[in-house]
């Protein structure tokens, strides 16, 4: 196992602690990992609560987590080395390696139906599906409506289903706007993941061993758990009350996100969401986008994926929560173009993203700083113990 080894450079981060051991103790979290780069140092990594409450487990840096949507920043990365290789263009119109995206139909606005469409004005572009712009959706956060049970009856995301078979269920979708017109949260990174496949000519989970875990070293990441991973499995927990993540009380998951996830190897590699991994392989991979060492991705490619390419006006959205003011998307992650509820004004410009679980990294170029939050706990991507335990990094190291 990698081994941390934290440079001391002074910096108070007792306060990050004391708040971090406090979601414990009031049964928000069952456990919770923490690191702090600064530049490429690491000066703090703390641990607390238990990787599995009922064997009085305590979590460590090294027990494996479902990464759930951090595995969105490995797949974006994947893209951009075949786009720094020449085998794709960001503009490129997706439908040339995935014919089945090809001629879409768009809802129309207050449609009832799904046949109440009309053309798509243009083709989904790999910079759309990158930036959550093409006009898919997800069939996830947003249970009720008509895309939503549309994706539902059509399994899009099953489990069996290949990435191809995925594709082709998405081709019969009508999508939601017309390709860079909207932000709307999607399986887009797993068409992403499809795409890798066609382009290099490997299963996509080969693909990432061969170009991204391997070269860094990230020996505990992949679709499935080694045997040696599996006494390291951190245990899921569910909150007393989904809509109160404030509310004490957790509930062990046994099967999540389906019977034998991660057990065993199923069609569906999913590029949004399916790996699992360690604190010490995701501090490997954001080393990688850091200046000063060994990275995968020419520096002016890094800076592209943290700057925000969506237009002026428009930001990121969630189903029942509207707009986030002050924050766009980059090519993989949310960017902060303005401090919104949370933020620390010295935050501005970071590139970061969580996975449903409570898993969230972050990268802030213009304060040299990097992290990275692990938690196992449903629907807890922009928990509270986030948004008061990030500023809490600023404000030990002097930038709050």
């Amino acid at each position: 196992m990698a081994k941390l080894d934290v440079v001391d450079r002074g910096h108070d981060f007792s306060a990050l602690h004391a708040a971090m051991q406090r979601y414990v103790d009031q049964d928000i979290l069952a456990g919770l990992n923490c690191a702090v780069l600064q530049g490429r140092d690491l000066v703090d990594v703390h641990s607390v609560g238990w990787a599995s409450k009922e064997r009085q487990e305590p979590l460590t840096p090294h027990h494996v987590v479902r990464s759930y949507s951090d595995t969105k920043l490995i797949t974006s990365i994947a893209v951009m080395l075949l786009v720094e290789g020449g085998q794709l263009g960001l503009d490129d119109p997706v439908e040339r390696c995935l014919p089945a995206l090809g001629n879409r139909q768009v809802l129309r606005p207050g449609a009832t139906s799904l046949t109440d469409t009309e053309p798509a004005k243009g083709p989904i572009t790999v910079r759309h599906l990158l930036t959550h712009t093409s006009g898919l959706s997800y069939g996830l956060l947003d249970p009720g409506t008509m895309i939503f049970e549309a994706y539902k009856q059509k399994a899009v995301l099953h489990p069996l289903n290949t990435l191809e078979q995925m594709v082709d269920k998405l081709g019969e979708l009508p999508l939601l706007f017309h390709p860079g017109e909207g932000w709307e949260y999607s399986i887009a990174t797993d068409v992403l993941g499809r795409l890798v496949e066609v382009v290099s000519g490997q299963r996509f989970g080969d693909f990432l061993r061969a170009r991204i875990f391997e070269p860094l070293g990230m020996a505990d990441t992949g679709f499935m758990l080694r045997e040696e991973h599996k006494a390291r499995f951190a245990s899921y927990y569910v909150g007393a009350d989904v809509f109160n993540p404030m509310k004490p009380g957790l509930t062990h998951k046994e099967h999540a996100p389906y019977p034998n996830a991660y057990l065993m190897d199923v069609p569906w590699q999913s590029g949004g969401g399916g790996l699992v991994s360690t604190l010490p392989d995701m501090l490997a991979l954001l080393r990688s986008m850091l200046p000063g060492g060994p990275a995968l991705l020419k520096p002016e490619t890094i800076a592209l994926m943290m700057s925000n390419q969506l237009p002026e006006g428009r930001t990121i959205k969630f189903a029942n929560m509207g707009q986030i003011p002050g924050k766009g998307f980059g090519l993989g992650g949310a960017v902060t173009f303005a401090p919104g509820w949370g933020d620390t004004p010295a935050s501005v410009a970071e590139f970061q993203w969580g996975g449903l679980a409570g898993t969230h990294w972050w990268i802030s170029p213009k304060a040299g700083l990097a992290g990275i939050f692990q938690t196992q706990r449903h629907f807890a991507f922009w928990h509270p113990y986030y948004f008061e335990c990030k500023p809490l990094i600023y404000q030990a190291v002097g930038l709050a």
